[in-house]
């Protein structure tokens, strides 16, 4: 027997008759591109479906901030990286063997010939970020196919005290994922398997090369999606974005890793495994040591499997593509989405009108959804939820007080999946359209929400005519992406960008990493936003695990400590 739907009421078809006039006010003062009665008429499946996939790693070479310092006496081996003119320069750790004829014989025994590579070709693309703006000068990649393997491979690493970079599909901005001198590689791609997912609890165990589209896509058919979208999903690995606790387009429904995690396997510096990957909801049984491997960027151990948490899939999405004229009101937006849209609100995502026209201009096929006029902001909000009927009237009656209230200046919904997937284009399709530009200089930043776009206002008066700052990111959770947009790299432009830019966001107790990790880049950096105290036990947390320092050095934590 089927229940009746909650709110068939005479009095809630009252309502609904009211809100209909309503409506008339909304269609005659509003410049949406078509009434809302239309536009929501068709509903939109699945997330998964919809999302633009962002594989194009394709950058400017000439942007490279590489400069090998070679030290005298030294003409075939790099001792010294200098990383652009603000980073302090990186030397050689000297306690770090250098890779010989008998290493190689070893993995090639323990791997087969097809897992050791040192094609110069394919080492080329290793090395090098996606940014292309870190480049190291290792000449082995290893691919190991288990968790055994990797054990093997560090045991006799730590050994030999041979420094190794873990690394997935190497999607990373901030130069964790390549190694600065000829650290080994030890690539997990192999590693990709589906080991089981159960359809009650909706967890899923996998091993860490698994490709996060795919496991989107798996998901997908069970009925699930991933608590975790990236616009890299493409390229990127479960076991990279653990390492890293990446953030993403869906935290504010679904939070972090952290909370998302149930458990990982994790192979120690030494090749011990620690088998946490537990898939129970509850469990106070001691130390939760799982924590330390989320977002420590693989300076503590490999992750070789994770267990996650998976929520169901929902039938009913809609997409929003909004203007404001100021950031106040894209803060008070944020307000009212989150108390009017409540449980259904699952992406809040803003740019500015430097970032649009970025977009407009450097990718093909994109067009504004709003030509009218040029914004000063832009919103995409998105809702998911099970009842198409009760998220459209709760959407609809949302849009209509905002836009009676003064928060929207113009919008649209979107009527179909390729009109929502244009919209995402635009949100993603940022980071590529700053590449093509030119230079640029990235910061991942969290701030409180109110203080977040004071400091791109604060940048453009700072830069004045020198370079063009965008500001674009997750309001939904605090997450600002700055960038400083220059024909090319300029030594003038970083030392106006930093450490001002580290400085403020200290100021106002902000993090100088929200989603991106510390890496190389900001490894130094680290005392902007944790205390000496504790970064300091977090290097005694490194002494422990990795007595030899030889996962992912140089990385996180300051050189002065890694050495």
């Amino acid at each position: 027997m089927q229940l009746p739907r909650i709110g068939l009421t005479q009095r809630t078809q009252k309502r609904k008759r009211k809100r209909k006039l309503k409506m008339e006010k909304w269609r005659a003062t509003s410049n949406l591109r078509r009434s809302l009665k239309s536009i929501l008429n068709r509903q939109l499946s699945s997330v998964s479906e919809f999302r633009y996939l962002n594989e194009k790693r394709s950058c400017q070479s000439s942007f490279n901030l590489i400069r090998d310092c070679k030290s005298l006496g030294q003409v075939n081996a790099i001792q010294h990286r200098c990383f652009s003119s603000a980073s302090t320069l990186v030397q050689r750790n000297p306690s770090f063997s250098t890779l010989n004829s008998d290493d190689i014989s070893y993995f090639k025994g323990l791997l087969g010939e097809k897992s050791v590579i040192q094609d110069e070709d394919r080492l080329e693309t290793v090395n090098t970020d996606w940014m292309h703006k870190y480049k190291g000068s290792s000449k082995l990649l290893l691919l190991p196919r288990s968790t055994e393997e990797v054990a093997q491979i560090l045991r006799y690493c730590n050994s030999r005290c041979l420094a190794v970079v873990p690394q997935g599909g190497n999607t990373g901005l901030v130069g964790g994922s390549v190694p600065v001198f000829d650290e080994v590689i030890v690539n997990v791609s192999s590693m990709n398997n589906i080991i089981s997912f159960d359809k009650v609890s909706g967890i899923l165990v996998c091993e860490a090369g698994c490709i996060l589209e795919n496991l989107i896509s798996f998901l997908d058919n069970q009925g699930f999606i991933m608590p975790l979208d990236l616009g890299a999903k493409g390229s990127c690995q479960i076991g990279g974005n653990v390492s890293t606790n990446a953030g993403g387009l869906r935290l504010v429904r679904y939070g972090s890793l952290h909370g998302n995690v149930l458990g990982l396997e994790a192979v120690l510096a030494n090749g011990d495994v620690l088998d946490m990957l537990g898939t129970l909801r509850k469990d106070n049984t001691g130390y939760d040591l799982k924590h330390l491997f989320i977002g420590s960027e693989g300076s503590l151990g490999i992750v070789t499997k994770v267990s996650i948490l998976t929520p169901p899939k929902l039938s009913s999405v809609n997409i929003a593509f909004l203007a404001c004229n100021d950031y106040s009101s894209c803060q008070k937006l944020l307000i009212e989405a989150k108390r009017k849209l409540g449980e259904i609100l699952s992406a809040f995502e803003f740019l500015d009108t430097e970032a649009m026209n970025l977009v407009l201009h450097q990718l093909d096929g994109v067009r504004n959804p709003l030509p009218a006029s040029m914004h000063n902001f832009y919103i995409l909000i998105e809702t998911t939820g099970s009842d198409e009927s009760y998220n459209r009237e709760k959407l609809e009656a949302f849009l209509l007080s905002s836009m009676e209230g003064g928060l929207i200046s113009d919008g649209v919904l979107a009527q179909d999946i390729n009109q929502a997937s244009s919209f995402w284009r635009i949100r993603e399709g940022v980071p590529e359209a700053l590449m093509k530009a030119g230079a640029v200089y990235k910061y991942d930043l969290s701030l409180p929400v109110e203080k977040m776009y004071d400091l791109v206002d604060d940048m453009r008066i700072r830069l004045g005519d020198l370079a063009k700052v965008v500001g674009y990111g997750h309001l939904g959770d605090g997450n600002l992406h700055l960038n400083v947009s220059a024909p090319e790299y300029d030594d003038k432009i970083l030392e106006q960008i930093e450490p001002y830019v580290y400085e403020w966001t200290s100021k106002h107790r902000g993090s100088i990493s929200a989603e991106h990790g510390l890496g190389l880049m900001k490894a130094n950096k680290i005392y902007y936003s944790k205390s000496a105290e504790t970064v300091q036990t977090m290097a005694s947390i490194k002494k422990l695990l990795d007595p030899n320092g030889i996962l992912n050095p140089y990385k996180v934590l300051p050189h002065s400590l890694n050495s």
